[in-house]
């Protein structure tokens, strides 16, 4: 390392940046396990280097009789499932998050659990060229009925990696599969969806924020994709009627299945535009007494962050204006770049705009198996306000 660099990854935090670096020692390829060496020669991590990436090195192990061997690799998988197991979260009918990247010490790899099923997504080329160890040791610790490999093209470009979406064990069912979340069930399509198939990490958020509903309410749900927000509305809300919008044809057909599979006739789904939509809706007089906004990622990179910033506030603005004086606005942000202090300020600036009052009853962020590791904070990607509207 470079002399005055190497204090954060002392500290333990995972990503060795190209400006870090001041030489490789000896024939070492990309994807090759490494030592990370202060500029006085003492002994910092062991990680992984790619050449390709602006993040030259990712670091996993901080014990110099710890090397990255199948061993190492094992324990980190053992560690990070038996969590998901001591939170009562790996049931034959559930989802799961069992590998979260940097907070489980596996940066680059992401793996979710479906009733039996396993995603993963390899966002790293270290892990890619583990892959086959990685495979082997979660089909020896969870004899699952498939796994399924999938990628993320904007973070495989940086990472100079092209992943083909496939099988890589076992056998996929011809149909969705079903797992239950808050006592409702929903199909999973593991050859389809967004991401790895089904958005776990707001599993607790659904249902507290389905709690704040007035009874009797007119809820709308925008950016619903398969329902979660909207479904546990309207089973454990005493609400009249929940509408949920989504840009996705795809989406919009799984949330209205799901509905039935659930025998919920309080419930109903539009395929729309969903900036379109407030804002129509906002030009009719339409008011609603609870409001969801659960849209995807508006940035991925600091450079957008004004952009993203800007929809965030538009969207909140409108649902702001069409919300009954003590509604309720449950209003989130999956974009990583976008801090919690920065989403705050753009709802000051909705509040004052829309000369409302905006009162946070509640900040949340990920379920538990998605968790935040203290030596590197940008793992805490999500959040979610619940607000009183005045």
């Amino acid at each position: 390392m470079r002399p005055r660099k190497a204090q954060p990854f002392f500290g333990r935090h995972p990503w060795v940046r190209d400006s870090g670096i001041d030489k490789v020692l000896g024939k070492v390829q990309d994807g090759d396990a490494v030592e990370l060496i202060s500029d006085k020669d003492r002994f910092i991590a062991y990680g992984v280097i790619n050449r390709n990436s602006h993040l030259r090195v990712r670091l996993y192990s901080w014990d110099q009789d710890a090397p990255l061997n199948d061993a190492f690799w094992r324990s980190r998988l053992e560690r990070a499932i038996q969590m998901r197991r001591q939170l009562g979260m790996l049931r034959e009918d559930s989802g799961c998050r069992i590998v979260y990247s940097e907070a489980d010490g596996l940066s680059g790899l992401v793996v979710e659990y479906f009733a039996g099923h396993l995603v993963m997504q390899v966002t790293s080329l270290g892990m890619f060229k583990r892959l086959d160890q990685i495979v082997a040791i979660l089909g020896d610790l969870l004899q699952p009925k498939s796994i399924s490999l999938r990628g993320e093209a904007g973070i495989l470009k940086l990472e100079g990696l092209e992943i083909e979406p496939r099988l890589v064990s076992g056998e996929l069912p011809e149909s969705p599969i079903e797992i239950v979340e808050n006592d409702l069930r929903y199909e999973v399509d593991l050859s389809e969806g967004q991401k790895t198939g089904f958005y776990l990490d707001q599993r607790d958020n659904r249902r507290v924020a389905a709690s704040y509903m007035p009874a009797g309410s007119k809820v709308l749900d925008v950016f619903c994709y398969s329902g979660g927000f909207a479904l546990n509305a309207a089973k454990h809300a005493n609400i009249a009627h929940v509408h949920g919008v989504d840009g996705s044809g795809p989406a919009i057909s799984a949330a209205q299945r799901n509905a039935e599979r659930n025998g919920l006739d309080n419930a109903s789904f539009e395929k729309a535009d969903c900036f379109d939509y407030l804002k129509a809706r906002v030009d009719a007089g339409d008011q609603f007494d609870a409001i969801i906004l659960d849209p995807p990622k508006f940035t991925k990179s600091r450079r957008t962050i004004d952009e993203a910033l800007k929809a965030y506030f538009h969207i909140n603005r409108h649902a702001t204006k069409l919300l009954r004086p003590g509604g309720i606005l449950v209003t989130c942000s999956c974009s990583g770049n976008v801090s919690r202090e920065e989403f705050l300020m753009m709802m000051m600036g909705v509040s004052q705009k829309t000369g409302r009052d905006l009162r946070m009853l509640e900040q949340r962020g990920a379920a538990p198996d998605h968790p935040v590791s203290a030596t590197c904070l940008e793992s805490e990607y999500l959040k979610c306000f619940i607000a009183s509207v005045g």
